[in-house]
């Protein structure tokens, strides 16, 4: 199960919904930006490698 903090969670919010789930579909911890940031390249990287 994801968890996000109360930290990111103003960050994490501002997101599209579409994103949102996905992140929450990886059962990540999201305690600061960091966190968020680092699966956001994840996400990014692997929709790069599909189209290629």
């Amino acid at each position: 199960m994801s968890y996000v903090s109360e930290a990111v969670r103003p960050k994490f919010e501002s997101l599209s919904i579409e994103l949102k789930n996905e992140i929450l579909s990886r059962n990540v911890r999201l305690e600061n930006l960091s966190d968020l940031i680092a699966v956001l390249e994840r996400i990014v990287s692997e929709s790069e490698s599909e189209e290629n």
